[in-house]
């Protein structure tokens, strides 16, 4: 499927670091980063796992409250009543209220916890197209560049799941009190499909966003665009993703698997979703965004032998040097120029002039000529002089070339250095 992608060709987030190509593909060369630069995405999870903390902390009290809630309130009606009034549906009801509370300060926490996802897709990008390159200071520029790419796609994402669980608690009061649950059960089914589609196309607005400097127009543009391109591939490379996140649900029946999940959490999880994700989409980028003029040329760079990159880089710096040579040095500097005195010029001829005028006017030129040409002879050895032809002597005889005939060395001078 030809997909219709703009404004993404130039515009790649790649501030320090170029891109290099390497023949595996795109798979084998992620894979061959995820196991070179394993400690490396160790420490960019760290980093990322330390924004989380609020979120973290969020979830711990929101768990404690609720706990302790139920050590106050009468949830057992039938030892209880009629001495306590019938509590049918509090603790559904309670759980909304803590609920609402607490998620939605789980998506103030999520402006924290895009300090570090922006960290970490810019890092892991770079490590993608650099095969292993990693600093700290690519990390927080990476905060900087890509901060506000990442936050939107994130509080989307959390307001439609804020949504979901204060609906499916919605749904849960209406059972517990004996309402009429077909609504609330439909409107949860329906905020569910549109919290997965949501957060899928998020994603791409995200992978757009933190790889690309485009408009806000275009970036939801392309995203939509991509996501619909790709949307097999789209649905499961999401769901592969998040096996970190699979462990742990699978872990709430299978306590071991949790405790699983929670360790690789710790030590890769949120660098291997990105990590997976970013190389999905940078395989999709690869195939549908055209290689600008710049990526072409680094990518027959990279196919070069070293040999012929280093004899390259000389012939470079050779024409380079040249080329300053031939524009710096000045006739000015280079040698004596007479003063030119009024009583020397040479006088001009009038709108009438006989043969003898003309004889005057090339006796007075010839004369200057011999001026100028004996002052030059005179002054060739002042040290201005011979400091400055001097420097420029050892620059031409360094700057020698093969290009005389039958392999002959031609020697560059200020006369044939652009030749």
């Amino acid at each position: 499927m030809a997909l219709n992608v703009k404004n993404l060709e130039g515009n790649e987030i790649a501030d320090d670091y170029t891109r290099n190509y390497v023949p595996k593909g795109r798979w084998g060369d992620t894979w061959s980063v995820f196991k070179s630069s394993f400690l490396k995405l160790v420490l960019i999870n760290i980093f990322t796992l330390i924004t989380f903390v609020p979120g973290i902390v969020v979830v711990i009290f929101r768990s404690g409250y609720i706990g302790g809630l139920g050590t106050v309130y009468p949830f057992n009606p039938s030892l209880l009543y009629p001495f306590y009034p019938d509590v049918e549906g509090l603790a559904e009801r309670l759980t909304l209220s803590a609920d609402l509370l607490f998620y939605a300060a789980l998506i103030v926490a999520g402006f924290f916890a895009s300090i570090g996802i922006a960290g970490s897709a810019y890092s892991i990008r770079k490590l993608l197209n650099t095969h292993g390159e990693f600093t700290i200071k690519s990390y927080f520029h990476g905060i900087k560049v890509c901060y506000l790419s990442t936050v939107m796609p994130v509080t989307v994402v959390m307001i439609f799941m804020f949504s979901t669980l204060l609906t499916g608690d919605w749904m849960h009061v209406v059972i517990a009190t004996g309402g009429n649950a077909a609504a609330a059960i439909t409107a949860y089914v329906f905020i569910i499909i549109a919290t997965v589609l949501v957060s899928i196309y998020m994603a791409w607005v995200f992978a757009v966003g933190t790889g690309y400097r485009v408009k806000l127009t275009a970036l939801f543009k392309n995203a939509f665009v991509m996501m619909i391109g790709t949307p097999l591939q789209t649905v499961f490379m999401a769901g592969f993703s998040l096996m970190p996140v699979w462990l742990v649900m699978i872990g709430l029946a299978a306590p071991l698997i949790s405790y699983l999940g929670y360790i690789f959490f710790i030590l890769i999880g949120f660098s291997y979703v990105i990590i997976c994700w970013t190389g999905f989409t940078q395989w999709a980028f690869d195939i549908y965004v055209n290689p600008n003029l710049k990526a072409q040329k680094e990518k027959e760079q990279s196919q070069k032998s070293e040999k012929e990159l280093a004899v390259e880089k000389e012939q470079a710096e050779k024409q380079h040097a040249r080329e300053l040579l031939a524009a710096g040095k000045s006739e000015l500097i280079a040698r004596p120029i007479m003063p030119l005195a009024e009583q020397s010029a040479v006088p001009s001829l009038g709108k009438t002039f006989t043969r003898k005028d003309v004889k005057t006017v090339n006796a007075s030129r010839e004369k200057l000529y011999a001026d100028v040409s004996a002052y030059e002879k005179e002054h060739e050895n002042d040290a201005v002089y011979a400091e400055y032809n001097k420097l420029f002597a050892e620059r031409e005889k360094a700057l020698q070339t093969e290009t005389g005939k039958k392999g002959k060395k031609k020697k560059i001078s200020s006369d044939n250095l652009l030749r």
